[in-house]
């Protein structure tokens, strides 16, 4: 089965097919592997490669399908928008046509952008490939050539969530739990493990934020939107060298200056978003004071040993959080966040440190409202303590006075009325 084929749109008599480009970019990379690896017994196979073995997962629509499935693609059902085009929700019918219809994703390739149209092809090259419980799924894609323009379009499993990014930074929706925070992180570091290191080649994700990680009705992660996703480097090669892409607060500075791309850049964007998962802030806000605007600069001024921690903690969460699950957190996005992209741990190890933490949190009560943030809240002043140390001694000794006045009161009162009775 070829990486893409021809087919025939019966409603319109028109032939619509998907974009040859592909297969072109399947027999270059297939030829270069080749010549690369030729004195070796084995070499991984490519993502084209990979992609055309598995490809048949995939559904095929017609632009007339998504048409319907979305009203005309009516702004009532448009869930998203951003630099590729915009996401609309729709239902469309079982592949074998029986069944209730399924809810769907479907992103629509703004016709005029060339950028967008690789990210496409990238993206149905990569999500045809992985299969992962926290990567989104991919349905099937819509590629044809029309005389008004090209039309692109990818169909994905809906997410009733939305994302990460608006849990988290957007005041309309309800504040994320403590623990719901920790799951999806957790969850959105077993995916990238999985890129970087379960599958037969490696694959650097390079857009991994807050916005990319959609959230189902459970709010399971799934990572989303691999446009820029790339090939880890073949054997022998440390990196791979390319333009610089990605979203400003998240990218690597390694990787900005120099353009070697590698999964610890990946590992870098991760440290930032577990900062913005503790904080609540973005990793640029260009509404706060200037020393506060860069995330990572202000957070700094906070080290996860020093006293002054709980500051960063977003307020939303209300201080119901584990203390030193919090710190632990921070440190681990320290780690991430190493200068030296050899010195960041790997993301399997992210992993594993996240259930260490998480298994300790869950341990603390549920409700757990830590000395350290109870004590901060309520600042102890020693001035006012010995004054209302001194004033509880006064009143003590008035109360004795008063006490030993009535008594003897009593006392005499007592004696009077026995003298009386005397005969």
């Amino acid at each position: 089965m070829k990486c893409f084929y021809y087919f025939k749109d019966k409603s319109r008599g028109r032939e619509q097919r998907s974009a040859p480009e592909l297969e072109e970019q399947r027999k270059s990379d297939y030829s270069n592997r080749t010549t690369k690896s030729s004195c070796s017994a084995y070499s991984p196979r490519s993502i084209p490669q990979l992609y055309e073995e598995r490809a048949h997962n995939l559904r095929v629509f017609s632009y007339l399908e998504l048409q319907q499935a979305t009203h005309d693609f009516s702004r009532l059902l448009k869930i998203g928008e951003g630099g590729f085009g915009s996401v609309y929700k729709g239902s469309i019918k079982h592949a074998e046509g029986k069944g209730d219809p399924i809810v769907v994703a479907i992103k629509k390739l703004n016709k005029d952008g060339l950028q967008g149209h690789k990210q496409w092809v990238a993206e149905v090259q990569f999500l045809g490939v992985v299969e992962h419980p926290n990567l989104v799924k991919l349905i099937g894609y819509c590629a044809m050539d029309r005389k008004s323009g090209i039309q692109r379009l990818l169909v994905y499993e809906y997410m009733a969530n939305k994302s990460l990014e608006n849990h988290l930074f957007n005041k309309a929706y309800t504040v994320l739990p403590w623990k719901t925070r920790l799951q999806i992180v957790l969850g959105a570091a077993r995916g990238l493990a999985y890129l970087h290191e379960g599958l037969e080649v490696q694959v650097i994700y390079r857009d991994f934020k807050t916005s990319n990680v959609l959230l189902d009705e459970d709010f399971k992660p799934k990572l989303s939107d691999f446009g820029l996703a790339r090939e880890g480097p073949i054997a022998g090669r440390t990196h791979v060298s390319t333009a610089v892409v990605g979203t400003h607060g998240y990218a690597a500075p390694d990787y900005i200056e120099t353009g070697h791309l590698t999964i610890k850049s990946d590992v870098w964007s991760f440290g930032v978003v577990l900062y913005e998962i503790l904080t609540g802030r973005r990793s640029v806000e260009r509404n706060h004071p200037r020393a506060e605007q860069i995330l990572l600069e202000w957070v700094k001024r906070f080290p996860a040993d020093g006293k002054r921690f709980r500051l960063i903690m977003d307020p939303r969460l209300e201080n119901q959080y584990s203390s030193s699950a919090a710190r632990k957190i921070a440190k681990l996005a320290d780690n991430c966040l190493l200068k030296s992209a050899k010195d960041r741990p790997t993301m399997s190890q992210v992993v594993e440190r996240l259930k260490q933490i998480i298994e300790q949190s869950d341990e603390d009560d549920p409700c757990e409202r830590s000395l350290e943030s109870f004590e901060n809240d309520h600042p102890i002043d020693l001035n006012q303590t010995m004054e209302a140390s001194k004033s509880w001694k006064r009143r003590m000794t008035q109360l004795s006075k008063l006490g030993e006045h009535v008594e003897g009161v009593s006392r005499r009162r007592f004696m009077i009325m026995q003298r009386a009775q005397v005969p």
